[in-house]
């Protein structure tokens, strides 16, 4: 069976011990939270796929870009965008596309208001790709260092069987301040503590249930990263839709400053 056959739960270990340890041990596993406090930035190049970019009105703009993150605050930069002078500027209160030379040339404060009664199939605006990746790419170059953030709750729930395979889940609860999927998400560990898999429901398009797998983790100035997303739907028993891809993401040259 592969890795996006099949699937079920497990009951875990209880105790709020365990629930407080999954967390750490993640952390742990991918280079230690005082090793990732040392840097303040990450960035990469990006090769995008999958079918949302097109279903979006949006099929090649973030194809093949650069981004950057901020691992302090909730920052991102895509470069190029639209042409090689432009970027995009993301935070969750503001997003914007400026020249190479600051000047803003397209701006929207509190830009999630701009995606009410959206569902999948809606298109976007620039500034609402922006937004979408800006915050979509910060959730995921900052996992699983994302559960040291202030306001951030998380809690081992039970295991999770695929591959075979048993994965150990963490659920996290995202405070307002930070823009991201959904305020509830679930992160899955192999015995390693090693991330598999992330889920998530894609609250800007309707709540669209989505299956994140990675994979090819390597590792940058000790930290290891995940460097290929395949974002799948996801099913009501938790099972994704593996002949439909919907976003693939493929990460290098990874760089922490």
């Amino acid at each position: 069976m592969s890795a996006l056959e099949g699937g079920g739960r497990r009951e875990a270990g209880g105790g709020a011990e365990v629930e407080s340890n999954l967390a750490s041990f993640a952390m742990d596993a991918h280079g230690g939270l005082d090793r990732w406090r040392q840097f303040s930035t990450l960035s990469a190049h990006l090769l995008q796929g999958g079918a949302l970019w097109k279903l979006k009105g949006q099929e090649d703009t973030l194809k093949d870009v650069n981004v950057t993150v901020n691992l302090r605050n909730e920052f991102t930069e895509h470069s190029p965008f639209r042409r090689a002078d432009q970027h995009t500027s993301f935070t969750p209160d503001r997003i914007a596309i400026e020249s190479s030379d600051g000047d803003i040339l397209h701006e929207r404060f509190n830009p999630r208001e701009s995606f009410t009664g959206h569902t999948l199939e809606t298109p976007w605006d620039d500034l609402q790709l922006a937004y979408f990746a800006g915050y979509a790419i910060w959730t995921y170059l900052n996992t699983p260092f994302l559960f040291a953030l202030p306001g951030v709750e998380t809690k081992e729930i039970d295991t999770w069987e695929e591959n075979g395979e048993v994965w150990r889940r963490l659920k996290a609860t995202f405070p307002e301040n930070i823009a991201t999927h959904s305020t509830e998400q679930t992160f899955y560990f192999d015995q390693q503590g090693l991330f598999r898999r992330h889920d998530y429901n894609v609250d800007i398009s309707g709540g669209t249930p989505a299956a994140h797998y990675v994979s090819e983790l390597k590792k940058f100035s000790g930290i290891t990263v995940p460097t290929k997303h395949l974002i799948y739907p996801r099913q009501p028993d938790g099972r994704p839709v593996p002949t439909q891809l919907v976003v693939s993401i493929d990460v290098s040259d990874v760089k922490f400053g």
